[in-house]
């Protein structure tokens, strides 16, 4: 559970910001409210790590401009259409940002550093593969069947990332325990 935590606190840190927009609104805040203080907290969030002098990844500088951007525009337009097709651009942008090779080396956990780097930068491109993916069935569900919209949007994003980080976690772990037994083997 120790490595699990390690791997996921990086990417819950550069989430910050959406993943309270989206926990305020299941809690039943109303969206505007829900935006206002995703938008302050994304913005104290990186102010907080720039007067710490620590290092702000590509996708949490992503994940703020998303939510300052859209929700700047979703507090401006009140337009249903465009809030059920706003995750498709932020799925589009950030399946292109998930394009830079490497990009998830730095959620390796330190027992699997030079051990799991190959996998890592190639999940990094399922990653991005997910997330477009995604950005068109969400285009598809709002445009075609948007009465299905609020189902889809509870189901499939968070599901099929969940799918995925558990798979990609089992396998680097695999891989992992295999080349450490391997090695004590030989050393045998």
């Amino acid at each position: 559970m120790k490595t699990f935590a390690h791997a996921i606190r990086p990417l819950a840190n550069d989430l910050f910001s959406s993943l309270l927009f989206a926990g305020l609104l299941a809690a039943g805040v109303d969206a505007q409210t829900a935006t206002l203080i995703a938008m302050g907290v994304g913005l104290a969030h990186v102010w907080l790590w720039l007067m710490l002098r620590k290092p702000i990844a590509p996708l949490q500088w992503a994940s703020l401009g998303l939510v300052l951007v859209f929700g700047t525009a979703s507090l401006f337009l009140h337009d249903p259409r465009f809030l059920m097709a706003k995750p498709t651009v932020i799925y589009l942008i950030l399946a292109v940002v998930m394009l830079k090779r490497g990009w998830m080396l730095r959620y390796l956990p330190p027992i699997a550093v030079g051990r799991g780097e190959g996998l890592m930068v190639a999940y990094g491109y399922a990653w991005a593969g997910l997330m477009a993916l995604t950005a068109a069935a969400n285009l598809a569900i709002a445009i075609l069947a948007p009465v299905y919209w609020p189902l889809f949007k509870a189901v499939w994003p968070i599901g099929s990332k969940l799918m995925l980080f558990a798979a990609q976690y089992a396998r680097i772990r695999a891989r992992t325990i295999r080349q450490i037994r391997a090695g004590l083997a030989t050393a045998a």
